[in-house]
């Protein structure tokens, strides 16, 4: 099933521009490489902002216990996204934005090349229940630090990760004011 997911997304334009070795290390490897951190925690897992499907799909694949919620805004993305949820039993598709959905809902949020660390990390906590986490899908410049204190603002701290990954436990129960309303994160950043 993935070998199929990964050539209709590579085949289908404004997916993706990698093709071939590149896309199966960009969106299958890279995306199973949270795959045990995403298994220290409970409950239900949420792709923020899922484009074409990574890390939802793939890891959805490799955990069918767990639902998989793929959160995409843009509704040609979510058509794409529908036809693979029907072939695994644990996957949805949620067609909006972040910022418009429950507060406290998802065990772990997922981002990977949504936003700026810090922007993806305020869209994402408040989706987070209290005892959760969120995993940010980051590049060797991401700025740790900032994001820490965006996740401190949220409820959450930033825990032990590895290379390639940012870890922000949520601690306790969204704070009042968030999420703002949608927009607003990427105007004005918390960090």
């Amino acid at each position: 099933m993935i070998d199929r997911w990964l050539e209709a997304l590579v085949a289908t334009p404004g997916l993706t521009s990698l093709s071939g070795d590149e896309a199966r290390r960009v969106h299958v490897e890279e995306s199973l490489a949270a795959l045990e951190v995403v298994r220290r925690f409970e409950g239900s897992i949420v792709d923020v902002g899922s484009g074409g499907g990574a890390p939802g799909i793939p890891l959805a694949a490799a955990l069918p216990e767990r639902e998989v919620t793929l959160l995409e805004s843009s509704r040609r993305k979510c058509a794409f996204l529908e036809r693979w949820a029907r072939d695994l039993p644990n996957l949805r598709v949620v067609c909006g934005r972040a910022e418009e959905q429950s507060v406290d809902a998802w065990g772990i949020a997922l981002a990977k090349a949504l936003a700026s660390p810090p922007v993806a990390a305020e869209w994402c906590l408040p989706l987070v229940a209290s005892g959760g986490a969120v995993v940010l899908f980051v590049g060797p410049s991401a700025d740790a630090d900032r994001v820490a204190r965006v996740a401190e603002q949220l409820g959450a701290e930033l825990a032990e990760t590895p290379p390639g990954l940012l870890v922000l436990q949520k601690l306790g129960p969204t704070p009042p004011g968030f999420p703002r309303r949608p927009g607003v994160a990427r105007k004005r950043p918390l960090a």
